[in-house]
């Protein structure tokens, strides 16, 4: 992270702030890591039961905010995930 780099959303429920968590993109108010909550809904977790693990600080629709932004994130970087290319 750059210095002098100030707070942004990026998205209604999702935030950076370099003073927080080191910058890393959090949920609106918390400390609560967004990368935390995409892995457990990575895992099968359910929305519900992720909301009601951090005590309702998050909603469901934070949630899908997250899970699509990371979807956006990912079309746009698929490329550099590639292990190999696949043969003709």
């Amino acid at each position: 992270m750059r210095k002098n780099q100030k707070p942004q959303m990026l998205g209604r429920y999702i935030v950076t702030d370099p003073k927080i968590c080191h910058g890393k993109p959090t949920f609106r108010g918390t400390r609560i890591m967004v990368w935390q909550v995409l892995e457990m809904v990575s895992e099968g977790m359910a929305w519900q039961s992720i909301a009601d693990e951090f005590g309702g600080s998050i909603t469901k629709d934070a949630i899908a905010e997250a899970v699509q932004l990371a979807s956006r994130s990912f079309v746009q970087h698929a490329h550099e995930y590639a292990l190999e290319p696949l043969p003709a």
